[in-house]
């Protein structure tokens, strides 16, 4: 075995199997369909062959990792390759918004299956919301249990529309009749609120939010685990995810304004996973006021030159707020993303671009700040809260395994 320590490598105790199954997970995930050999998976964990065959026994059993066909050997027999099998297990993403709630289904190579749209009035309160949440879900997801088994997934209907004297099953009767291959649900919507506990706290415009216990109710509910994370910090685990940069800012401009920061290759949440908060800092002393209670908040001067149509004078208030960021954080990539963003994205490019690249001009700053619009859409964040349920699973929370990517 080679005995080079490196990062993200595993170890072999039995205290750690999960840990290191995740390794070896993330690494048949990272190979795709072509699928990786046992020893080449030894080598590049640090783990033994042997502690190896046996992590491949479980998850095959598990029904995760099937055989991907064989490679020719340099001596002996042929090599059996192994991959991901992706349709194993399925998680659900939801994206919170105040005036809209998207819901995607996703497989364990972040592929999407399914997803659905509704509108949501986020001001109507926790638990009117969470009704919403429930059949939503249900619907998702009994809907492509429904369309698998009819050869059409994700198309939806209704199975046997000529029943009258049964009584139609409710919304967690059909999740839990389909629900056996999700994993979870994962919940990202607007902050602040405590990432590790899954309760809100005063959403800004929404004090009614306020000590709601979000994860614990929604998980009642479904009869699954939930995850709640702030719909900024799900967009940036997802963008970490795929490797987009080691360290970067996603601003999100939408009915609100806020960030997620990966430094490092993880995404930094701070003491009290409240940071992000970044549409509340102030860069006009006599500004508006703002619903947080503050004026000059840089979230209300971009809302309110959106109200007036003055996008030009938007993204200028982002790039200022953008610039302070970068000069607090030194990154060197800034991505765009939201609703308001989408609508005008080669506009909020160029106008966030030119602030910030003043900015560093004075500054003497070498190296030019890159600002592009953030890949994945508009179901970015959707998609981004799925992985808070699936990216545990590859040992990836947070992080990236650098020693994985080579």
């Amino acid at each position: 075995m080679n005995s080079e320590k490196r990062p993200g490598a595993g170890v072999n105790l039995p205290g750690l199997r999960g840990h290191n199954a995740a390794l070896v997970l993330d690494l048949l995930r990272g190979a795709g369909g072509g699928g990786v050999g046992r020893l080449e998976l030894a080598e590049r964990t640090g783990l033994t062959p042997q502690a190896v065959s046996k992590i491949v026994a479980r998850l095959r059993g598990e029904g995760l990792v099937t055989d991907a066909g064989r490679r020719a050997s340099t001596g002996g027999k042929p090599q059996t390759l192994l991959r991901l099998v992706p349709g194993a297990r399925y998680a659900v993403g939801l994206h919170l918004d105040r005036d809209s709630l998207l819901a995607v289904l996703v497989d364990l190579a972040g592929v999407v299956v399914a997803e659905r749209r509704v509108r949501l009035d986020f001001g109507a309160g926790g638990d009117a919301v969470v009704d919403v949440a429930e059949g939503v879900v249900a619907a998702l997801v009994g809907a492509t249990s429904a369309g698998a088994e009819a050869g059409a997934p994700g198309t939806g209907g209704c199975a046997h529309p000529f029943r009258p004297a049964e009584r139609l099953p409710t919304a967690v009767e059909r999740l839990a009749a389909a629900a056996t291959g999700v994993l979870g649900v994962g919940v990202a919507l607007p902050g602040p609120l405590d990432h590790a506990s899954g309760v809100l706290h005063r959403v800004t415009g929404f004090p009614e939010w306020d000590g709601y216990p979000l994860r614990e109710v929604l998980a009642e509910r479904l009869g699954l685990p939930v995850a709640v994370d702030k719909d900024t910090n799900a967009a940036a685990l997802g963008l970490a995810l795929a490797g987009v940069a080691e360290s970067f800012a996603y601003l999100h401009l939408g009915t609100g304004l806020g960030a997620g920061l990966v430094l490092g290759g993880g995404v930094y949440r701070g003491a009290r996973t409240g940071a992000g908060e970044f549409g509340h800092q102030v860069v006009r002393m006599d500004g508006p006021l703002c619903e947080c209670g503050a004026r000059g908040c840089v979230e209300a001067l971009c809302l309110a030159a959106v109200a007036r149509g003055d996008l030009d004078e938007a993204a200028r208030a982002l790039g200022t707020a953008a610039g302070n960021l970068v000069a607090l954080l030194d990154i060197d990539l800034v991505l765009l993303g939201g609703r308001t963003v989408g609508a005008a994205e080669e506009l909020f490019v160029r106008g966030v671009g030119a602030v910030v690249a003043e900015r560093a001009r004075r500054e003497g700053a070498g190296a030019a700040v890159g600002v592009r619009v953030a890949p994945g859409g508009e179901r970015g964040v959707a998609e981004g809260a799925a992985q808070l349920v699936l990216a545990p699973l590859f040992g990836r929370a947070s992080a990236a395994f650098p020693a994985n990517r080579t």
